[in-house]
């Protein structure tokens, strides 16, 4: 099949106005329009139900006729590019910034950013964390100089809305309830072992995190994130060895030296 048939058989898959491409034969007696009207429709189904099960807390959020019509719509202008489908929908956050009628639901996108996350950290590769006994391991006057490997399904998404409240209330981990306080909340999404965790960092622990993942010793990433109000280094170690964010320890380069 040529890549003009093919191009020409992809849109009017996408398409439910289109016509059956031309390239389309009777087969068995059976008209090619039915055939294709079938087939279009089943692929149509089968994407909207990979969206429908990657975001169930943001579906619970809008709706789920709304939500069905959000996918649709993503599904028609998002064909997949690979075929892996655990993938397929990861630009779905940001094809939610564009919809005018979500402007009642600011939080949309990011819910829809943390669901991702979760999904990428599920199929992410497997790391055994760094657990206290490791740290406790090291002469507390090296850790500052030391870096960390942070775990390979680590994510962070950061956020203006109480995003992690928002996704637990509405992905049976917590309470539906009245939010009371709609401060900004960042989440760090990991699965250290084999179960998928989210965790609201505390203040400064996406900068802390951001600053390690870039290379940063301990040291230098604590004064990165001191900069945020209540940053307290303490908590945010302990919360990153309790929660495995770390796989390992790294070495700053040595400097070069002139000849």
């Amino acid at each position: 099949m040529s890549a003009a048939v093919q191009h020409r058989f992809a849109a009017a898959l996408r398409d439910p106005a289109a016509a059956v491409p031309a390239d389309l034969a009777r087969s068995g007696g059976r008209a090619p329009e039915k055939r294709f009207a079938v087939y279009r429709n089943n692929v149509a189904v089968a994407l909207i139900g990979a969206i429908e099960a990657r975001f169930p807390a943001l579906r619970r959020i809008v709706g789920e006729a709304f939500f069905t019509g959000l996918a649709r719509a993503y599904v028609a202008a998002h064909p997949p590019r690979s075929p892996l489908m655990m993938t397929y929908g990861d630009d779905f956050p940001a094809f939610l910034g564009g919809v005018a009628a979500l402007a009642a639901v600011p939080y949309a996108a990011d819910v829809a950013r943390l669901e991702a996350a979760r999904t990428r950290a599920y199929h992410a590769a497997d790391a055994e964390p760094l657990g206290a006994e490791a740290f406790a391991a090291i002469d507390p006057a090296d850790l500052a100089g030391l870096g960390l490997r942070l775990h390979p399904s680590l994510e962070v998404v950061a956020s203006v809305h109480p995003v992690v409240t928002l996704w637990a209330m509405n992905a049976g981990e917590m309470a539906l309830a009245p939010i009371e306080d709609w401060s900004a909340e960042d989440a760090v999404v990991v699965r250290p072992v084999l179960e998928v965790h989210v965790r609201h960092l505390p203040a400064g622990g996406a900068r802390f995190l951001a600053a390690l993942a870039a290379g940063a010793t301990l040291a230098d990433a604590a004064a990165a994130a001191a900069t945020v109000p209540g940053f307290d280094l303490t908590l945010n170690l302990a919360g990153l060895i309790e929660a495995g964010l770390a796989a390992g320890f790294t070495r700053p380069a040595a400097p070069e030296t002139s000849r």
